[in-house]
């Protein structure tokens, strides 16, 4: 059975429309829908998008807005960071994405099994809350020693409550201060198909400074191993030149035998 292999840009680069054309027309498969600074899509035009996307096969997603944290010790600010998610959903519902992603919250100097827990209840809510049963809660790894949601965190998460994971390559590897183990990181998803995103990534001793084009975390060594493994995957590119590199990302692919 050939594993499936999905390949797309953080962004549309101007109007999603546009953007699923061009996506489509040089020869990826994936786009993640960018709610980063506000959820500001109409339902119409998330319909629109979504029957577009349908029709040229492309498989979106939704990143939300970055101001959430789910361990919030402001009522307020918790509460908006939950419907910033909800609202997030019901745009994925339209636009046919199944993941949300989203990066949990923060320790704020608190122990991090406090935080666990918090965020973990707020989770909870926020899933019994999501009327579109169709689209699910996607945790990202974080980057910064400081946010919550190391790999270990999110996977005991996903065994306990109904989430799912983004692995962002190029955070796990800042936070773990240049080092990564892919097979280590990807055993742990053997026979599910994985969201992740990946890009190059500046850091400093308290994790991710900011994304870069492609370079370190290396490329080629990861896709040796999705191969190896035979892992089902989506990557969304976020460096800053994402069409470009998530057409290296291709290539490579394409250079140790993967067709798309």
């Amino acid at each position: 059975m050939k594993i499936e292999i999905k390949l797309g840009p953080a962004g549309s680069g101007g109007s999603n429309l546009d953007g699923i054309k061009h996506v489509k027309k040089i020869g990826l498969q994936a786009m993640e829908v960018e709610f980063t600074y506000g959820v500001k899509m109409s339902l119409e035009l998330a319909k629109q998008v979504g029957e577009l996307a349908k029709k040229f096969n492309i498989q979106l997603s939704v990143h939300a807005p970055y101001w959430i944290n789910l361990a919030s010790q402001d009522s307020k600010k918790l509460e908006e960071s939950k419907k910033r998610i909800l609202d997030s959903c019901e745009k994925a519902h339209y636009l046919g994405a199944k993941y949300v992603v989203f990066h949990p919250g923060f320790y704020e100097k608190r122990d991090p099994e406090k935080v666990y827990k918090i965020i973990k209840e707020s989770l909870q809510d926020t899933i019994k809350r999501n009327k579109y049963k169709d689209v699910k809660l996607t945790c990202e790894t974080t980057g910064k020693t400081g946010a919550f949601g190391n790999l270990q965190e999110l996977l005991k998460l996903k065994k306990e409550i109904d989430i799912e994971i983004c692995v962002d390559f190029a955070h796990i590897y800042a936070r773990q201060n240049g080092k990564i183990d892919y097979a280590e990181v990807l055993k742990h998803f053997n026979g599910e198909h994985l969201h992740s995103h990946f890009s190059g990534i500046e850091y400093t001793e308290k994790g991710e400074k900011m994304h870069l084009i492609m370079g370190k975390p290396d490329f080629s060594e990861l896709a040796k191993e999705i191969l190896k493994q035979k892992q089902d995957i989506t990557i969304i590119c976020e460096s800053p030149v994402t069409w470009q590199d998530s057409l290296k990302q291709k290539e490579i692919l394409e250079k140790l035998g993967y067709k798309f």
